[in-house]
């Protein structure tokens, strides 16, 4: 039997979906052994209870098992899915309410700026002891990782631990081709796409129809629609050349043009504090979730298409052929970004494994944004791998929206505010370093 562990089971709504869609493949009927993690107890006994319903429902004779200890979920393992929260709604209140005190505006706040900064400081001690336990518990194992910033933590994996079978998953890409073939009303099937750059700040490099751009197509459709034109991501497309597969809530606060300037937020209206909205939404979906099971309805899911864990899951062990876009170790896959990174390329995936395809160099000006990016990406990195609370602040004094509000004394005083708020949270180096170490 092919084991399955979710480490964060209580995201139940990932959960769902991605139990929904193996346990509805005939190719596996029989042959899932899922384990379910999660610290919070109540959670656990919620994925539980809703994996159960679901082995029933779809009839796929899967073994379930949840528990409190991570090694035993581990053992064994041959995929491992990472969908953890670490600090909960109570850690992004403060990503947020501190940095606002300082005049800092975010939007989502989960992959650069203070607050992606923060998560990954938060998330990366959790991801290193996880794949150094797979290490030893599960070496040949996929660990597929949902949690944000993904280029932070797949590249501290690969670079504080042994394991070398990580793979970043984010729907983004697939979302942003969804819509493009949308907006020029063409069939998704009928387009050659070719994205690629870092999770949240990638690329739409080739977006074609026989051998032709279809960004003329878009331009058109673009001109005809004002509201299309006064957005974020509109204006990067059309300062930059091609396509971002992040929304502007995201990509506004990537870069330093749009939330430091107040005339650009009345332009462009981001939602800003978003993310905190979004983590409510969740929560109400989880309750909802609940009092479905509670009252007995059904809850297997049947989507148009699979999950994306489900797809690489589902691909290694039948062979079934799937393009997937991953957030992978840089081997030679974007010639111009540095081999430690982890960056965001499509990658068959087959019986054989996982296949990343090589996409060269990246046009300069993309390079150049997704090397910036870096800089934060990989300073969080170190603040974690050295325990350096200087990392912290340069990671902040080098991130394009903290840079373009703040001043350098401001940046390591709003850094050393949400340091001790969360505390319980970060590596012991950080919470009691100073600068200069």
């Amino acid at each position: 039997m092919a084991k399955v562990a979710l480490v964060g089971a209580g995201n139940v709504e990932l959960t769902r979906k991605i139990l929904s869609d193996l346990m509805s493949s005939p190719e596996l009927a029989g042959s899932l052994r899922v384990a379910l993690h999660d610290i919070d107890a109540g959670r656990l006994a919620t994925a539980e209870t809703l994996s159960r319903r679901l082995n029933a429902e779809a009839g796929a004779g899967a073994t379930i098992e949840a528990g409190a200890d991570r090694e035993a979920a581990l053992a064994g393992a041959d995929f491992v899915v990472c969908q953890i929260d670490v600090g909960g709604y109570d850690a992004a209140l403060s990503d947020f309410e501190i940095p606002h005190r300082y005049g800092v505006r975010q939007t989502v706040g989960d992959t650069l700026g203070l607050g992606g900064i923060f998560r990954g400081l938060r998330a990366m001690p959790v991801l290193l002891d996880l794949a150094r336990d797979m290490a030893r518990l599960c070496s040949d194992a996929w660990l597929l990782n949902y949690t944000d910033p993904l280029a932070m933590l797949c590249g501290a994996v690969v670079a504080g631990t042994p394991l070398r079978r990580v793979a970043g998953l984010c729907h983004s890409v697939r979302d942003t081709h969804a819509l493009l073939a949308d907006l020029i009303g063409r069939e998704l099937d009928d387009i050659d796409f070719l994205t690629a750059g870092l999770n949240h700040q990638a690329f739409v490099l080739r977006f074609e129809s026989e051998g032709l751009s279809l960004y003329d197509e878009l331009d058109l459709v673009m001109a005809a629609d004002p509201e299309l034109r006064g957005h974020v991501r509109a204006e990067i497309y059309r300062r930059f050349g091609y396509f971002p597969t992040e929304s502007s809530e995201h990509a506004a606060e990537y870069v330093s043009w749009f939330l430091p300037h107040e005339k650009e937020v009345l332009r462009l209206n981001p939602p800003l504090n978003e993310g905190l909205r979004r983590r409510l939404r969740k929560y109400d979906a989880y309750e909802r979730l609940r009092e479905a099971l509670a009252a007995g309805k059904p809850v297997l899911a049947r989507w148009k298409h699979f999950e994306m864990a489900s797809e690489v899951i589902h691909s290694l062990l039948t062979g079934t052929p799937r393009e997937v876009q991953l957030t992978l170790p840089n081997d030679g896959l974007i010639g111009n970004l540095p081999a430690g990174a982890c960056v965001e390329v499509p990658a068959l995936v087959d019986g054989a494994g996982i296949h990343p395809q090589p996409v060269g160099a990246l046009p300069v000006q993309l390079m150049a944004l997704n090397r910036s990016f870096l800089n934060v990406v990989e300073l969080t990195t170190t603040a974690v791998l050295e325990e350096r609370r200087s990392a912290v602040y340069q990671a902040a004094m080098l991130d394009p929206n903290t840079s373009a509000t703040l001043p350098l004394a401001d940046i390591e005083a709003v850094c050393d505010d949400i340091i001790a708020a969360q505390a319980a949270y970060l590596p012991g180096g950080i919470t009691h370093g100073k600068a200069g170490r």
